[in-house]
């Protein structure tokens, strides 16, 4: 089933991202990770990746940043085949973002503000918009009092939007975010889900991968999940949730403000 229609009633979605019965095997794995999986993500849409642990989800997100290369089938940006070319790949990974799931991937520099800059000076861009750009992510991140401090000294929250920001400010159509929510304190999820809503305020498309059915309830426009390297199922989070049998089978669940066995008689 395609997302043709937007839940806000506007117009028809285009497809941003299309996986076309894609597979992907790892070197020695015994079966493939990514089986004839075909998938679309929609232009603007606030979109969540649900499976068991190690149904695909990373390696799909691997897969649409170009990190790796699909051994079958194709992916397609705007409709266009995805080229491997490293001119074709830089441009795939300024539009298409990609956050790990833990931030210690992610970083790369010594202190804040060299972090914020690494990409940017990789684009090539000029002095002057190096700095417009990373004063911006400072401000929309709240890391301007951080410039100077040292990246390992930041706590885990502070990496998570230092790393967010890395990525943010390559400003990419589409961002795909592994499990944002883990490692993270109360206060620091409710600020992760303030951030994302600015961002997709923005214009930029988001696709999440996470465990967390509550978080993805409530924010999500379209759900899809992966069994096997496989979609076998997509749409709402209300058209998911209530295939609750369904869902167990795959060693998933609702969330719990929607799982009645939980609440006391």
């Amino acid at each position: 089933m395609t997302p043709a229609q937007p839940p806000d009633g506007g117009k028809p979605a285009t497809t941003l991202l299309r996986f076309e019965a894609v597979g992907f095997r790892y070197p020695c794995a015994l079966e493939a990770c990514i089986s004839g999986l075909s998938l679309d993500v929609p232009e603007g849409w606030r979109c969540g990746l649900i499976g068991d642990n190690g149904c695909g989800k990373t390696t799909l997100f691997l897969l649409a940043n170009g990190l790796l290369r699909p051994q079958q089938g194709q992916l397609r940006w705007r409709e266009a085949p995805i080229r491997y070319a490293r001119g074709s790949l830089r441009r795939l990974r300024q539009q298409v973002g990609l956050v790990f799931q833990n931030p210690e991937h992610q970083l790369v520099a010594t202190t804040v503000e060299e972090d914020l800059s690494f990409g940017l000076v990789n684009l090539g861009l000029d002095e002057a918009e190096i700095r417009r750009r990373m004063q911006q992510a400072a401000e929309t991140f709240g890391l301007e009092a951080l410039l100077e401090r040292p990246t390992h000294m930041l706590s885990m929250g502070q990496k998570k939007s230092l790393s967010l920001a890395d990525v943010m400010v390559l400003e990419p159509e589409l961002l795909l975010l592994d499990e944002p929510t883990a490692y993270l304190s109360p206060g620091h999820g409710r600020a992760l889900l303030q951030q994302l809503q600015r961002i997709h305020a923005s214009g930029t498309t988001i696709l999440v991968a996470s465990h967390d059915m509550e978080f993805l309830n409530s924010w999500a426009d379209w759900l899809f999940v992966i069994e096997g390297g496989r979609l076998v199922l997509e749409g709402t989070p209300a058209d998911i949730f209530a295939r609750r049998d369904q869902l167990e089978a795959l060693n998933l669940g609702v969330p719990p403000s929607l799982d009645h066995s939980l609440i006391r008689r």
